[in-house]
């Protein structure tokens, strides 16, 4: 019996390891979602509480609170962590897409443009705080890029007319870095590498035919 309450000892002290390893892997990880190390301590905190809760069965005929099944630590690498590691792995093709994207805007009214513009800046402005006026056609369109979604579908207003545009995605081995880049700098970031290779190009018209539907794509 003496070595019975020994096992069951160090059973329970697996358990506490573990879920301090568990604690820690999770803290670590401050929320980042399938972590693998969070994965890890959660399969070896399972197994842990699994094995104690069946040599107190065993020893007492006694339960635990924690209705756990057993988890084969090398089924759980190959079904969340090993497989998907080991097929990005074998990819022969890993790649970084760009999408560059140009729309021009007609500006009808500009007085308009800026009327609206200021209504999303005044919008976003605490009420304690009075907004600086927008000054200029580009800070208008810039202030409602940034109070919506940062996307061009925030300049779908009736102040901007939109013209001709273009799409292009290509494949690049190396991400953008705009660190390299100076903010006032209208070309780096969009000029292709040696090695880029252009995918292909949809064009944009907002008022086309049908009859030229067919020729607004171009692939490569």
């Amino acid at each position: 019996m003496t070595d019975q309450h020994g096992e069951l000892d160090a059973a329970l002290e697996r358990v506490i390891d573990a879920a301090r390893a568990h604690l820690t892997a999770v803290r670590a990880a401050q929320g980042r979602i399938d972590d693998d190390d969070v994965w890890q301590a959660y399969v070896a905190l399972n197994n842990a509480s699994f094995a104690y809760d069946e040599q107190l069965l065993d020893a007492f005929g006694e339960v635990t609170p924690w209705d756990v099944e057993s988890i084969d630590p090398d089924e759980a690498d190959e079904r969340f962590g090993g497989a998907a590691g080991d097929a990005e792995a074998a990819d022969p093709h890993p790649q970084v897409i760009s999408v560059r994207q140009r729309r021009d805007y007609r500006v009808p009214s500009v007085s308009a443009l800026l009327r609206v513009a200021e209504v999303a800046r005044r919008e976003g402005t605490p009420e304690d705080d009075e907004p600086a006026p927008v000054e200029g056609v580009g800070e208008a369109v810039l202030e409602l890029l940034q109070s919506g979604d940062g996307s061009l579908s925030a300049l779908d207003v009736p102040e901007l007319e939109p013209l001709d545009g273009v799409v292009m995605v290509s494949e690049v081995g190396t991400p953008v870095d705009l660190e390299s880049f100076d903010d006032d700098d209208p070309v780096g970031p969009f000029t292709p590498a040696a090695d880029d290779r252009l995918v292909g190009r949809l064009d944009e018209h907002p008022f086309l035919d049908e009859d030229d539907h067919d020729h607004a794509g171009h692939q490569h």
